[in-house]
C-alpha cells in the first residue's frame, strides 16, 4: 500500500517565502487560505520560468484552492523576476500575504526545501530526466512537462524512479483531459467502432529552416553555462546565440531550443506527447511496445541553425496487427472501424454516426474534476497517493514510442523492436540511441538548400 503524504504543518507552511526573506506573521487570519485549510495545501515549487509557466502553469495552478506555489528556479533572472511578480500578486489579492515566494538560480537549492511537497519541471527538453530524477531523489512528486525525456534509457530510469520510491508523478500534458480525447476513447473502450482496421494521427507542420546564427554576447541576466548543463545534461554546448536559447525579455515568441537538435527533438515528440499519446491511449496501447517501425522525413538544409525535422511519416505496427500511421500534417487522431470512425483534436470530435458525437458517456458528461485538468489529476494525486492519469511508466512509454520514431527517420531503415529485452532486433546503431539523444540531422535526409 502506498504511504499517505505527511500533511504541511501550519508551521511549516508559514516558512513557505524562505528563510532569506522576511518572516510573515505568527498569527494568519483564516481567510489568507480560503476554504482550504493550511495542512491540506499542496506546497509547490517551480523549476523553469518561461511562456508555458508564466502564461498556462502558474495561472492554472493559483485557480487550484488547494495549492500554494511557494518558490521559482531559473537560470534567467530577468524571466525569474516575471514569474515571482505575478505570483506574489496573487498571492497578496487572494490571500493578503505580502511576503512573496522564494527565488533560486540552482535548482537543487529549491530541492532542499523540507516544506516544498511537489515540483513542476517545465525546462527545455534536455533538463527534464535529470531534473525529475533529482527532485524524486529529494522527496518530491513530480510534474514533468512533455515530453519528459530525450532518450530511451533516460525514460527507463526516470520510471524505475518513480516506482522504487514511490513518488507520484504526473507527465504535464493536457490533450487527455480535453474533452474531444475523453470521448474518443470512451468510444473505443465501448468497442462501439468495431475492429479497428485503421489509425492516423497528426501534429502540426511548423517546425522551419533558420539561416546560420552568429555567436553573440550572453546576457547578463542569463547564466548560459548553467542552462546547457555541459557535463550534466547530454546536450552538445555551443557558442550563445539568441535563436539556440529564447527570446530576451519577452514570454510570447517561441524559443529558439526547441527547434534545435541539441536540446530538443522537434514536433515528433513535442506534440507526438500530446496525439500519438492520445492515440495509444484510447487504443489501450500506451503501456506496450511496438514490434516494427517504418518511416522516411525531411531535415532542414546543412546550412540551417535549426535543424529538427520539418517533416515526418512513421508506421507503428503492434503484434496483433494494429498499425498506426503518425506524420506531419495537422493536429488531430483517427480512428476507423468495421461500424465507422471518429476523429478529435484539441477542440473539436467528429463521428461517421452523429450518436457518436450525442451518445453520453460519463468520461464526458459528468467526469471528477481530476480528469478534467491535469493540474487537478496531479494535486489529487499528491494528496491521495493514488497514481495520476499520466504516470511516469506511461509517459516513458508514449514518448519513448516517438523517440523510436524518429530514430527510424534518423537511420532511414525498417526497425524491428523486440519487447522483452527492450532493445531493437540486429541494430547496434539504433540501439546506441537509446541511450544517446540524436544531435544531429542525417545528412542524407537533408532538404537541398
Amino acid at each position: 500500500m502506498a504511504a499517505k503524504r505527511p500533511k504541511v504543518s501550519r508551521r511549516v507552511f508559514l516558512k513557505w517565502s524562505g528563510a532569506a526573506l522576511p518572516l510573515i506573521p505568527t498569527f494568519v487570519p483564516s481567510h489568507v487560505f480560503g476554504q482550504t485549510a493550511p495542512s491540506e495545501a499542496v506546497c509547490l515549487g517551480i523549476i523553469g520560468t518561461g511562456r508555458q509557466t508564466f502564461n498556462v502553469n502558474i495561472p492554472q495552478f493559483q485557480n487550484q484552492p488547494d495549492c500554494r506555489i511557494v518558490a521559482l528556479c531559473d537560470v534567467d533572472r530577468w524571466r525569474l523576476e516575471q514569474a515571482k511578480a505575478r505570483i506574489d500578486e496573487f498571492a497578496r489579492k487572494q490571500y493578503q500575504i505580502t511576503t512573496g515566494a522564494a527565488t533560486y538560480v540552482d535548482y537543487h537549492d529549491l530541492l532542499a526545501r523540507e516544506d516544498i511537497d511537489a515540483v513542476l519541471i517545465a525546462t527545455p527538453d534536455h533538463w527534464h530526466g535529470v531534473m525529475a530524477v533529482d527532485a524524486m531523489r529529494a522527496g518530491k512528486d513530480v510534474a514533468l512537462e512533455k515530453p519528459i525525456i530525450r532518450t530511451f534509457s533516460e525514460g527507463k530510469r526516470l520510471a524505475e524512479t518513480a516506482a522504487r520510491l514511490n513518488r507520484i508523478f504526473r507527465v504535464d500534458s493536457e490533450f487527455r483531459v480535453g474533452a474531444p480525447a475523453r470521448r474518443a476513447y470512451s468510444v473505443l473502450r465501448e468497442n462501439l467502432l468495431g475492429k479497428i482496421l485503421r489509425v492516423k494521427v497528426g501534429v502540426p507542420q511548423t517546425d522551419v529552416a533558420c539561416p546560420p546564427q552568429p555567436e553573440m554576447p550572453v546576457p547578463e541576466e542569463l547564466d548560459y553555462a548553467r542552462w546547457q548543463g555541459a557535463g550534466v545534461t547530454q546536450a552538445p554546448p555551443i557558442p550563445y546565440t539568441l535563436n539556440g536559447v529564447h527570446p530576451r525579455h519577452d514570454l510570447k515568441g517561441r524559443p529558439g531550443w526547441m527547434r534545435r537538435l541539441n536540446y530538443c527533438d522537434g514536433m515528433i515528440t513535442n506534440w507526438g506527447t500530446h496525439l500519438l499519446n492520445g492515440a495509444l491511449w484510447c487504443l489501450g496501447r500506451d503501456r506496450s511496445w511496438p514490434t516494427e517501425i517504418e518511416g522516411t522525413g525531411i531535415y532542414p538544409p546543412k546550412d540551417s541553425f535549426w535543424n529538427v525535422l520539418l517533416q515526418f511519416r512513421v508506421i507503428y505496427r503492434f503484434e496483433n496487427g494494429l498499425e498506426i500511421e503518425y506524420h506531419t500534417e495537422r493536429p488531430y487522431m483517427r480512428f476507423e472501424g468495421e461500424k465507422g470512425w471518429i476523429e478529435a483534436d484539441f477542440n473539436k470530435f467528429q463521428a461517421s454516426d452523429d450518436a457518436l458525437v450525442k451518445k453520453s458517456f460519463p468520461l464526458t458528461d459528468s467526469p471528477p474534476p481530476r480528469f478534467t485538468s491535469e493540474k487537478r489529476d496531479f494535486l489529487d494525486s499528491v494528496k491521495s497517493r493514488e497514481p495520476t492519469w499520466e504516470p511516469a511508466d506511461v509517459g516513458h512509454h508514449v514518448t519513448s514510442i516517438c523517440l523510436m520514431g524518429h530514430i527510424v527517420v534518423f537511420l532511414g531503415e525498417k526497425l524491428r523492436w523486440d519487447p522483452d529485452r527492450e532493445s531493437f532486433v540486429d541494430n547496434p546503431e539504433a540501439n546506441k540511441y537509446l541511450s544517446e539523444p540524436i544531435v544531429a540531422p542525417n545528412p542524407r535526409f537533408q532538404k537541398p538548400a
